[in-house]
């Protein structure tokens, strides 16, 4: 009989302490993205899926390339006292102060997707932005698709965007040992307006493009339909880029796209929340996690079943 109640005392106890032990807690997953692009929905479905497995809440907002507001759901997200912050960095030196203020009432900060080394995040996940823009730099190089003297357009969806700077950086690193001359011109975050810029763009500088390199994942995608609308055939143009959506894996197999970066879109969302919740529990984060890798026209159908999956 004793032995009985002490089984039901531990039992009692072990209850009590259960919702203790598996108290949700609330972390903000905040991002530059627009929920226009096809790549967002990959990452807020991850986000949403971290949720749902870890049974804790995510706040998630998509803030479509405006830094005010993203600086606003930050301190926001300080004013109710959350648990954790995952945000990406819309431009480099925005989130500086503003994250200063997160790790002063001892809210951790996780950064992915686009990097920030001067703002003092607790960790990054993602890739690494200037080595993406070297790879694809070296690509069309090592492939002889490019050369001394030639010119590269880069559009972008956002100028002055942290991920196009990264990304130009590395590109640059390459390019202007070997004399190859870029522009980088700003498309937009809606799609039509993307193509009828990129159009106007193509349609007036036409004979000196010999490559081009997609700096976002919204321009990237946009390729076939600029081309169709041009006259520019598939392969007529060589063309590196993001490729985390079904509009660029179909343009790699089409032959529009020539390699395009799978960035790991749903692995940076989790496991961005996976850290934060770490480190509420007090386990330090002090590193970086780097994701992605870039597929060609062999690979990109595996990719490509992934996102139709969706």
């Amino acid at each position: 009989m004793l032995a009985r109640l002490r089984a039901l005392a531990v039992g009692l106890v072990m209850a009590l302490a259960l919702p203790t032990l598996v108290q949700a807690k609330t972390i903000y997953w905040i991002s530059h993205g627009s929920p226009a692009d096809p790549t967002w929905t990959i990452f807020l479905a991850a986000a949403n899926q971290w949720a749902a497995d870890t049974g804790h809440t995510v706040k998630a907002s998509l803030h479509n390339g405006d830094v005010p507001s993203q600086q606003e759901a930050i301190r926001a997200a300080i004013a109710t006292k959350a648990d954790a912050i995952v945000t990406t960095s819309p431009q480099p030196g925005s989130l500086i102060e503003v994250v200063k203020e997160a790790r002063e009432a001892k809210i951790p900060v996780i950064n992915f997707n686009t990097p920030d080394p001067d703002a003092k995040f607790n960790a990054f996940v993602g890739n690494d932005l200037v080595l993406v823009g070297k790879v694809w730099a070296q690509y069309l190089v090592d492939k002889g698709l490019v050369k001394s003297g030639d010119f590269v357009w880069m559009p972008v969806e956002v100028m002055g965007a942290s991920y196009g700077v990264a990304e130009e950086k590395g590109i640059a690193s390459v390019f202007k040992p070997l004399n190859i001359t870029w522009e980088v011109t700003e498309g937009s975050l809606d799609q039509a307006d993307v193509i009828s810029r990129m159009s106007d763009y193509l349609l007036a500088n036409r004979t000196k493009i010999k490559a081009i390199i997609g700096l976002g994942g919204l321009v990237t995608g946009s390729i076939q339909r600029v081309f169709d609308q041009v006259g520019v055939k598939p392969g007529e143009i060589p063309v590196v880029g993001w490729g985390e959506a079904r509009d660029v894996t179909q343009e790699v197999l089409s032959g529009y796209v020539t390699a395009a970066r799978w960035g790991d879109a749903q692995a940076q969302a989790y496991l961005g929340l996976s850290l934060a919740l770490m480190a509420t529990n007090g386990i330090p984060t002090g590193f970086n996690v780097y994701t992605g890798t870039l597929y060609e026209k062999d690979q990109a159908a595996m990719y490509d079943k992934l996102l139709s999956a969706k």
